[in-house]
């Protein structure tokens, strides 16, 4: 067995089964939700490593869900098949977006490579104290709202204070526009979809000033990633 943990999502109890087995046999801990509701009580005891998410649940749906699921790398498993609907579920936070009917080995390949990007993540040294997030020679102290790079240091916003924290906290994994907007809102209630884009930009240019890498990075029909390099 190995040390990754994937929570599914399905109401359907026949492919809810059929993951369950196919995942096992591979070594991984399934934990099963039947609802999204179910879901979110699941998360509090719990996270995993990964969510194999169904869009049509009973009561609170896939797409309420995926935006609470806190930067958990998530699959989406869904017959819709139309590219609006793909587009916006990796906006909201989806890492990938698999069709209904799936071959499963397709899908097992999928979730090998995105755990293997999400552990490069995490062996991304991210430190973070009561009020500074560090990662390699970046580091953000969020009471001061400052960010210094070696020996060179610059102010910010709140507002970009808060998209920088966010955005190094995953550092190496994209994050969807509307991710970014929920998970700040309680303290930038000022950053909207249409002044996201301006505020990151001054973020972008702000830490380039400073050692001249462009750290943020525009993924395109999702949103941004930041790179230590």
């Amino acid at each position: 067995m190995n040390d990754y943990s994937l929570l599914i999502v399905e109401d359907d109890i026949n492919v809810g089964n059929m993951l369950q087995e196919a995942l096992e046999f591979e070594g991984y801990n399934v934990t099963r939700a039947y609802s999204g509701t179910e879901a979110l009580m699941v998360l509090e005891k719990s996270k995993p490593d990964m969510v194999l998410l169904d869009l049509m649940l009973p009561g609170l749906s896939g797409q309420e869900l995926i935006t609470k699921l806190g930067g958990i790398p998530t699959i989406v498993l869904s017959a819709r098949s139309d590219l609006d609907s793909k587009i916006e579920l990796l906006k909201k936070g989806a890492c990938d977006y698999v069709t209904k009917p799936f071959v499963i080995s397709e899908l097992l390949a999928r979730i090998e490579a995105h755990l293997r990007l999400a552990s490069a993540g995490k062996d991304t040294s991210v430190t973070e104290s009561e009020d500074v997030i560090k990662t390699g020679d970046i580091a953000l102290d969020t009471s001061l709202m400052t960010v210094t790079i070696g020996d060179k240091e610059t102010n910010l916003t709140r507002t970009e204070a808060a998209i920088l924290g966010l955005l190094m906290r995953n550092v190496g994994r994209p994050l969807g526009r509307n991710t970014i907007l929920d998970r700040i809102s309680e303290d930038t209630p000022d950053c909207t979809e249409r002044s996201l884009k301006q505020h990151v930009s001054n973020v972008r240019k702000k830490l380039q000033q400073l050692d001249n890498i462009d750290h943020i990075e525009a993924i395109y029909g999702i949103g941004f990633q930041f790179n230590e390099s």
